[in-house]
């Protein structure tokens, strides 16, 4: 107990004359940079071309294998999307397994394999570990290529380009590759439905014959496996595989635009813009000026610490995150600053990325901001030592990128012999200020009459990144709201067919993230109201309006409207609204491209302030699409119904397709209702809407 009490004593003793000695006053001076030890892998090669990189790690019972193949960018052309139909392809069983059968052996072994055209990956326990890599390998060296499952995953493509056709941030992640680097470049050319649609099992198979080969491949083994027994293991399975040769390809050099240009591609449905300011760099990794970059951009764009998160959104409250990144690699890449922004605080957020950009180029960085960017990639990077997957990736690296052999040694080293003065250097040679890109993907009208006020010149393109010609548009001029509206009521059935429909009964199906629901929705003039959707049967949503008062409930939850949705309900006088558009305020503002038809534009403002814009094909006269605004808790949600497929229903034309878009900050949903059948008339009842 006394020898207890007196080393607590001592301990006490020792602490307090620390503390008396601590100036609280002065940060701690950082310690020195981390030594790195990094284990040199044992490599070998084999007959075929295959590089073999062997890092032993037996702490525990696992080994994981990673198969990569250094083709360089791809040029796919016309054929766009047909590496990554081959890359699923992959997955799709082998000439002795299904689909099926396939993963249940995987299943059966605990383990994890997947396959794309650039390689493949298996991971198990040790004693699984072979017949998981065999498994693998069977996979890469031997798809099946099944008619049946290229057909559904081609649907699936096309589904998802769909989904994304009026995403914001879908459309931005293709057209800013695309304007930067053009769409004929490997970099810049993106998948369309028509390039999709073009691509057959054929062109997967010569993918495959072409990319899928031994030639610039590595194969790097991690983790509870000797060397000899990896090597014994790879040219088991790849040691007799024969395929076409590779070379790396030569591009040529992309030249960023004289002066700094703003691009914008209207998404009128966009509850928010993509704003990204870019330029291309020449970045090799081994530049010297690697490690510097790498510590500008922490400084710019790297995290919630960084000039321009601390702007954007702590300052100004522009955006939930503002960033950047820097590419870098024996290709062209790219810097950019990005962040999505409220579409009214598009000019405001411009300037601002501009005015951080210019200062990282012409002021130096403080001692205290440089030392933390530092201190992070000193934390960052020795934690990811602890990642035995990642070391190995360091010696295929070296050889792709043709580094010194202690590069990874002496990172950390180099990280920390930045100064400002090259941080300054480097901001001005790799971030674009006077030959940048301004690409902005939003609601085209709340933004660029604003960003020419500050004197930006505003180049037009659509979603596929060709610039948009401004036409005038006399026909929109000389047509009044009034004869646009007649002559799409003329069109649906003429005044006293509509005026006769007391009700609307309308049956349809509609899917949502897979799963297959039914809408029933009912009508009864004036304005009242019912709108279920169900599942198997069940009533999984219902929204209803007696004309008086409403809620909605969904999962057995019921909330009654908000006085803003009462509001707007209340004031409807009738089921087709164009008839009773005396007390709103109309204005047609030009003509629109709806799909491949050209369609007036006319803003519909009820007495309220709510504003509706409705495009009526200039042709046919019917109405095809709605925008409008609303506030939901707190927030901007955007809603887009085109409509489409009209039909007879008694004397009265309807649509039988909708397609719905909602735009939200945190993302976009899109379903299309197909209307099965469409009842007028019918007996309904006041009770039936509470």
């Amino acid at each position: 107990m006394k020898k207890i009490f007196l080393f607590a004593l001592a301990a006490i003793s020792i602490h307090t004359a620390s503390a008396q000695k601590l100036d609280r006053s002065q940060k701690p001076k950082p310690g020195p940079a981390p030594i790195i030890t990094i284990t040199d892998p044992v490599i070998y090669k084999l007959p075929n071309g295959i590089t073999v990189l062997v890092v032993e790690n037996h702490k525990l019972p696992k080994v994981s294998a990673s198969y990569s193949i250094d083709a360089g960018p791809i040029t796919e052309g016309s054929k766009a999307g047909v590496t990554g139909l081959l890359s699923g392809m992959l997955g799709e069983g082998t000439s002795t397994k299904t689909k099926a059968q396939f993963d249940e052996a995987v299943d059966q072994l605990g383990a994890q394999v997947s396959t794309s055209a650039s390689g493949g990956s298996a991971s198990a326990l040790t004693r699984y570990f072979d017949s998981a890599f065999l498994l693998m390998a069977d996979a890469i060296r031997n798809p099946s290529f099944p008619q049946a499952s290229f057909d559904k995953l081609k649907s699936q493509t096309l589904t998802g380009l769909k989904s994304n056709e009026r995403s914001a941030k879908a459309i931005s992640g293709r057209v800013v590759n695309a304007l930067s680097y053009g769409s004929k470049h490997p970099f810049g050319e993106f998948e369309t439905e028509q390039s999709i649609n073009s691509i057959t099992l054929d062109d997967v198979k010569a993918s495959y014959k072409k990319l899928v080969t031994p030639s610039r491949g590595y194969l790097t083994f991690v983790g509870d496996i000797k060397p000899e027994a990896a090597k014994a293991l790879a040219t088991k399975a790849f040691g007799d595989w024969k395929g076409s040769t590779l070379s790396l390809p030569v591009l040529a050099k992309v030249s960023n635009p004289a002066k700094t240009e703003v691009d914008v591609v209207d998404v009128p449905n966009a509850a928010q813009a993509e704003i990204t300011v870019t330029n291309l760099i020449d970045l090799p990794v081994s530049s010297p000026d690697y490690h510097a970059v790498l510590l500008a951009n922490e400084i710019l764009g790297g995290g919630a610490d960084a000039k321009l998160f601390l702007n954007l959104r702590e300052k100004h409250g522009f955006t939930y995150g503002a960033y950047s990144s820097t590419g870098s690699g024996r290709f062209q890449s790219a810097f950019n600053a990005n962040a999505a922004v409220r579409n009214e605080k598009v000019d405001s957020a411009v300037v601002e990325f501009l005015r951080e950009i210019n200062i990282m180029r012409t002021e130096k960085v403080s001692p205290e901001v440089l030392q933390s960017a530092k201190n992070l990639y000193n934390g960052t990077f020795a934690l990811g030592l602890e990642n035995p997957a990642r070391t190995a990736s360091f010696a295929s690296n070296i050889l792709i990128n043709n580094l010194p052999k202690d590069f990874y040694r002496t990172y950390l080293q180099k990280i920390n012999a930045v100064t400002a003065d090259d941080i300054l250097r480097v901001s001005k040679k790799y971030f674009g200020h006077d030959d940048a890109r301004v690409i902005i993907v939003g609601k085209a009208d709340q933004f660029v009459p604003a960003l020419q006020k500050r004197g930006f010149t505003v180049k037009s393109f659509d979603k596929y990144a060709v610039p948009v010609t401004a036409s005038a548009t006399p026909a929109a001029v000389n047509k009044s709201a009034a004869e646009i509206l007649s002559k799409y009521i003329s069109a649906i059935g003429g005044e006293a067919a509509l005026k006769k429909v007391n009700s609307i009964v309308q049956t349809a199906d509609f899917e949502i993230q897979g799963q297959k629901l039914a809408l029933n929705i009912k009508q009864l003039a004036p304005n009242l109201e019912s709108n279920e959707v169900s599942m198997g049967g069940n009533i999984v949503m219902k929204e209803a309006f007696n004309g008086t008062s409403g809620y909605q409930s969904q999962m057995g939850q019921k909330k009654d409207l908000g006085a803003e949705e009462l509001a707007e309900k209340k004031a409807r006088k009738g089921l087709f609204d164009q008839l009773n558009y005396s007390g709103n305020k109309l204005e047609v503002t030009g003509t629109a491209k709806v799909g491949q038809a050209d369609a007036y534009k006319l803003i519909v403002t009820s007495p309220s302030g709510q504003a509706t814009t409705e495009y009526y094909d200039i042709a046919t006269g019917y109405l095809v699409k709605e925008e409008k605004t609303r506030k939901a808790n707190g927030t901007d949600v955007n809603q887009t119904i085109e409509y489409s497929d009209y039909r007879k229903v008694d004397n009265v034309l309807l649509p039988f397709k909708m397609v719905q878009s909602v735009q939200t900050p945190q993302g976009s949903q899109e379903f299309v209702i197909t209307i099965k059948e469409i009842k007028l008339n019918t007996d309904l009842k006041a009770a039936d809407f509470n």
